[in-house]
């Protein structure tokens, strides 16, 4: 398994409400479309983070590299179901890092 993480702070007038709808709209269609096998989002609690770190971060598992561009392909693809229902979601973010980390030892 890989695991795609993505930090990330919310723009200043950003609803969270509709940021929580719109992420689980978007990689709920993911999972649908297999493009990747789960998802969670988690955010800081009690201040308890490096301040390097954003404040809430989301955790996307897939079973390879190759699921992992086809999902990015789908996102990045400027049309289509994918593509709108992230930009619905990236365009309430900032300050966004990302990192891609494997199960280790190798199985």
């Amino acid at each position: 398994m890989d695991m795609y993480q993505v930090w990330f702070e919310l723009k200043p007038d950003a609803d969270e409400g509709k940021f929580s709808e719109a992420v689980a709209l978007f990689l709920d269609h993911l999972e649908g479309e297999r493009m990747i096998e789960t998802w969670r989002m988690l955010r800081c609690k009690l201040g308890l983070r490096p301040d390097m770190f954003p404040e809430f971060l989301i955790q996307i598992e897939t079973l390879d590299l190759a699921q992992l561009d086809k999902a990015f392909k789908s996102a990045a693809a400027r049309a289509g179901v994918t593509d709108t229902l992230h930009f619905s979601a990236n365009k309430m973010v900032r300050n966004v890092k990302f990192a891609l980390y494997r199960d280790w030892p190798d199985v």
